[in-house]
């Protein structure tokens, strides 16, 4: 599964599943896109959209789940 993620998407849930603290803000994160401006303070060019795509699945020790919002359109990024 994660040879198909792009390379920075990798590099930053391999860096992510070895920092505590860093596990502590993502999942305070209530958006992809917020997780993705924190990935992208620590100098990760990643998005949204890709963080979405990976809901429901592992890579390097970390597990992605999209949370549903009340107004969102059902199976949009799925």
């Amino acid at each position: 599964m994660t040879d198909a993620l792009p390379q920075e998407l990798k590099r930053f849930l391999q860096f992510l599943g070895d920092d505590l603290k860093l596990q502590a803000q993502v999942q305070a994160c209530v958006t992809a896109d917020e997780v993705a401006v924190l990935a992208q303070h620590y100098g990760f060019a990643v998005t949204g959209d890709q963080f979405l795509l990976l809901s429901g699945r592992r890579a390097h020790g970390v597990t992605v789940t999209r949370v549903d919002h009340p107004g969102e359109y059902p199976g949009r990024y799925y």
